[in-house]
């Protein structure tokens, strides 16, 4: 069977699992979601997400190496309810601006944003560089010796920040259900691995953010035939008090992979991420979800 057809019938099989399946998310609050469908040609890969402390201002990140930056317009609920596209541009390579990265080196997964600079953790070819701007010419950081082990496909798939400005980094997948996944640390010039992850089910790992609360959140996602399931764990930044904060029904959200934690005006602690759509909008789609956690 032609992939397209393959991708059709599970596009379809997702909406009946949802239809099918009913019911709300298990923890947190869902507050809603909101289909982006950005006006310009190859928009889509959004793998990676940031936000203004206020939840207002956005940068996302595709993983063809290009960047968007804008604001997100909310409802009175604080759920997305319009996006305003301001810049965009494609990620500079190491070697200049207007120096092509190549296709092997470009996948951007992840973002995080510490001292007033973005860092953005790439698959392919493994690493995490420094941008003091988007369209900065980038600084790699020296990478942690595992990083070379890594296959193409399941490389560093989360990053974040700490108030102290350390990284924390956390590779899509691990090999084996029973092998635990590694949180590295980057902190006063070098990696270190503090503490790992336990696996639980068969949920690999697509973005992280530590919150204004200072906890490690970390997102997941299991893929069956049916569609996608999407879970929230978080831990202290010493790797205890593990919790699940949410885990949504199968079929529920499209493919989430970037992250964001940050508290609303009302104090509230609130969760938005974003959707990969894998460049397939005819079968998947780019969405902002907004889940309230207390």
């Amino acid at each position: 069977m032609q992939l397209g057809a393959v991708v059709a019938l599970i596009a379809t099989a997702l909406g009946i699992a949802s239809w099918l399946l009913g019911g709300p998310a298990a923890g947190g609050e869902y507050l809603g979601s909101y289909t982006w469908t950005p006006p310009f040609r190859d928009a889509g890969g959004y793998s990676a997400l940031w936000l203004a402390p206020d939840g207002s201002g956005f940068v996302t990140l595709s993983d063809r190496g290009t960047w968007v930056r804008g604001t997100l317009a909310r409802d009175a609920e604080g759920v997305v309810a319009g996006v305003t596209m301001t810049e965009s541009g494609a990620l500079a390579s190491e070697a200049g601006r207007g120096r092509a990265v190549s296709r092997h080196g470009r996948d951007a997964e992840s973002i995080a944003e510490a001292g007033g600079a973005f860092y953005v953790a790439y698959e392919g070819r493994h690493r995490v560089m420094r941008f003091d701007d988007l369209d900065a010419v980038p600084v790699t950081i020296p990478g942690a010796p595992a990083f070379a082990e890594f296959d193409d496909n399941a490389g560093i798939e989360a990053l974040a920040a700490d108030a102290a400005g350390a990284l924390y980094a956390i590779p899509e997948e691990t090999g084996d259900l029973r092998r635990p996944f590694p949180v590295f640390r980057f902190a006063e010039g070098e990696w270190t691995t503090p503490f790992t992850l336990p696996r639980r089910g068969a949920f690999l790992v697509t973005g992280a953010d530590v919150g204004p609360d200072g906890r490690l959140y970390v997102l997941e996602r299991e893929f069956a035939l049916l569609g996608f399931r999407t879970r929230v764990r978080s831990v202290d930044l010493d790797g205890g008090d593990e919790r699940t904060e949410f885990e949504s029904r199968l079929g529920q959200h499209d493919n989430l992979e970037g992250i964001v934690v940050w508290r609303d005006a009302a104090g509230r602690l609130r969760v938005t991420m974003i959707s990969d759509d894998n460049q397939m909008p005819r079968f998947q789609k780019t969405e902002f979800v907004d889940y309230l956690l207390e």
